[in-house]
C-alpha cells in the first residue's frame, strides 16, 4: 500500500486537485428559467410543449403584470399580442413598445425582468431549443 502512495507523482495530485476545483467551480444560475418564474407567486408562462428537441412557453402579461428576474438560454420570441414594457437588463431599465408581430432571438444566456406598463394584454411564445 505505502508502494502505491510512493508512485503516485505530486504532478498527478495537483492536476487531480485542480479538476476538482474546475468542476465543483462551475457557475450556477441563481435566476429562475422564464416557466419557473412568475410574478407575484403567481405563474404567467404555461408549457405549450416539452420534447427532446425544444420546449415552448406561452407568456401572457396582463396590464400591471411582470415577470420577475428570470434568466434565459438560446431562445426565439414571437409576440402575439403586444404592449408598452418596462424592462430591465445588463443594460439598464428602459420603456419600450414591443407591437404585435414582433419577434426577437438571443443566442446567449441573458436575464431581465419585465412589467406590462400597457393597456393590452401581451402574449408572448418562447422557443427554446434543446
Amino acid at each position: 500500500m505505502i508502494r502505491f502512495f510512493r508512485s503516485i507523482s505530486i504532478d498527478k495530485v495537483v492536476f487531480s486537485f485542480l479538476l476538482i476545483v474546475f468542476y465543483s467551480c462551475k457557475p450556477k444560475m441563481a435566476l429562475p428559467d422564464p416557466f419557473e418564474a412568475g410574478w407575484k407567486g403567481e405563474k404567467v408562462c404555461e408549457v405549450l410543449e416539452d420534447n427532446a428537441a425544444l420546449r415552448v412557453l406561452k407568456c401572457t402579461f396582463a396590464p400591471g403584470v411582470g415577470h420577475e428576474k428570470h434568466y434565459h438560454n438560446k431562445h426565439f420570441g414571437y409576440t402575439l399580442v403586444g404592449s408598452r414594457f418596462k424592462i430591465k437588463d445588463t443594460t439598464g431599465a428602459r420603456e419600450v413598445n414591443v407591437p404585435t408581430g414582433y419577434s426577437f432571438s438571443n443566442e446567449d444566456v441573458s436575464w431581465h425582468e419585465v412589467l406590462n406598463i400597457g393597456d393590452e394584454i401581451a402574449v408572448f411564445l418562447i422557443i427554446e431549443p434543446k
